[in-house]
């Protein structure tokens, strides 16, 4: 009986090659990094934009999958043991055809390289329309299943906003940086972020805020009771290796508990 779905036997063949740059996720409450988001690179380190134009409609599936293994042969080799640091996978919802039998390959890698599920976060964005959202569901309830961390990335930003946080509670939320930028002089961002995340305690679910640029933006936010946070102001993404955080945002953090204190 066939173990991979139809969409990776018949796609197209990746005529290209690419690797990953990778991108802290940094958790303020315990001071340490909390995971890393893989994105996509050239082989010489060029932008996404790069290698996404590249892809055709018949190979997405196929790219879909070589996506997360490249992801997890890199993290395996790149993530410190024994210290629970999460590895964050886009994936496109539309270029999964059976969610169970499309796992197939990140399964298999993970286990090649010794890399615990319960570590392995996906992220699917609310940029993508959502074509069917019955497949959605089947493909969270299947990754959860499996031990697999869920997130919404750019949320905010996207074809659905709210109702499609209405229909599927995944673990965590990202916000969008539109969102973010500006936040500190914008009374009616401030207004949605304290609404967003009051809705998102109420429903379960982590929100993680991602193009974090300037101290101000991060100070509003800490405000608002985030905790998760990625961008800039912390560390830039770094091609094939572990980007070293700023030391500063850990003093920051550090002086304002000791004036609680």
């Amino acid at each position: 009986m066939a173990t991979d779905c139809e969409g990776c036997r018949s796609g197209k063949p990746l005529d290209f090659d690419f690797s990953m740059a990778f991108q802290p996720i940094f958790d303020i409450a315990a001071s340490r990094v909390w995971g890393y988001e893989a994105l996509i690179r050239g082989t010489a380190g060029e932008g996404a934009y790069a290698i996404l134009s590249q892809v055709s409609d018949e190979q997405r599936y196929r790219f879909d999958q070589a996506c997360r293994v490249k992801a997890l042969e890199l993290a395996a080799r790149l993530f410190p043991r024994g210290q629970n640091t999460r590895l964050s996978i886009n994936f496109l919802p539309n270029a999964v055809y059976e969610p169970a039998a499309c796992l197939r390959a990140t399964l298999i890698a993970a286990r090649r390289h010794d890399f615990p599920l319960e570590s392995l976060m996906f992220e699917f964005t609310e940029n993508e329309e959502i074509v069917d959202t019955g497949h959605l569901q089947n493909i969270l309830t299947e990754y959860r299943r499996q031990g697999f961390i869920t997130a919404l990335d750019d949320f905010g930003a996207g074809y659905a906003g709210l109702t499609l946080l209405a229909d599927f509670q995944p673990d965590l939320i990202k916000l969008d940086m539109k969102l973010i930028r500006g936040i500190e002089v914008s009374r009616p961002r401030q207004i949605i972020l304290a609404t967003i995340s009051t809705a998102a305690r109420e429903l379960g679910i982590q929100v993680l805020a991602e193009g974090v640029e300037t101290e101000d933006e991060f100070t509003v936010l800490k405000a608002a009771g985030i905790t998760l946070f990625q961008g800039y102001w912390f560390a830039k993404p770094a091609f094939e290796t572990l980007p070293p955080i700023d030391m500063s945002v850990r003093a920051t953090h550090r002086a304002d508990r000791s004036r609680v204190a």
